[in-house]
């Protein structure tokens, strides 16, 4: 027997549960109707639950705060030349040198990177600090960063005595154990601290 088949499909949009219903309605000369209906209510939860996933995966998976991170927010909120930086009784400790020859200490959350103070310091050597810096091209937040391949960088400081003058870093690795490098103030090599190695002999 011969059928005509007449198959409509009707889509039609409607917030049911916050989802949308699809419709297949399948008709043929005996009258006889088919209709599937599916619903899609879970669709926003799936797609809320990818947004939390992407929102996870944009954060840091240490929650940690780096030297050169810190050193950073540092000078965003207090311009100047950083000096040295140290991750002490639980904060980061930031000594910038500001225009003026001023001094000034910002303390950084090590878990978010905000500012929990700042504050004018009283000191004298600035125009030592100047001097080692004029021909360097390496900044502390550069020096910090380069010395991340040795370990978690726990303090930055600028050596401005004699001729070796550089940036002298703190790192610590996950066993705990402590070494001192030197970050060479134009080429960024860093290198073992000779004082660290024969310290270790």
């Amino acid at each position: 027997m011969k059928r005509n088949i007449v198959i409509a499909v009707v889509t039609a949009a409607a917030l049911v549960g916050g989802g949308t219903a699809t419709a297949l309605s399948v008709a043929g000369d005996d009258e006889n109707t088919t209709s599937v209906t599916r619903a899609d209510d879970d669709r926003d939860d799936r797609d809320d639950d990818r947004d939390d996933d992407r929102i996870g995966a944009a954060a840091p998976a240490s929650g940690k705060v780096t030297a050169a991170e810190a050193i950073a927010a540092a000078l965003d909120h207090t311009p100047g030349t950083a000096v040295s930086a140290e991750l002490d009784d639980g904060s980061w400790e930031i000594d910038v040198l500001a225009e003026g020859d001023t001094w000034h200490t910002v303390r950084i959350a090590p878990d978010s990177g905000k500012v929990l103070s700042a504050h004018q310091d009283d000191e004298d050597d600035a125009a030592e600090v100047r001097a080692a810096l004029k021909n360097a091209t390496v900044t502390a937040e550069q020096a910090a960063r380069a010395a991340e391949s040795k370990g978690t960088v726990v303090s930055v400081d600028l050596d401005d005595d004699g001729d070796d003058r550089a940036w002298e870093t703190e790192t610590r690795a996950s066993g705990g154990d402590e070494r001192e490098w030197t970050v060479d103030l134009k080429s960024a090599t860093v290198t073992a601290d000779r004082d660290d190695d024969s310290d270790d002999d």
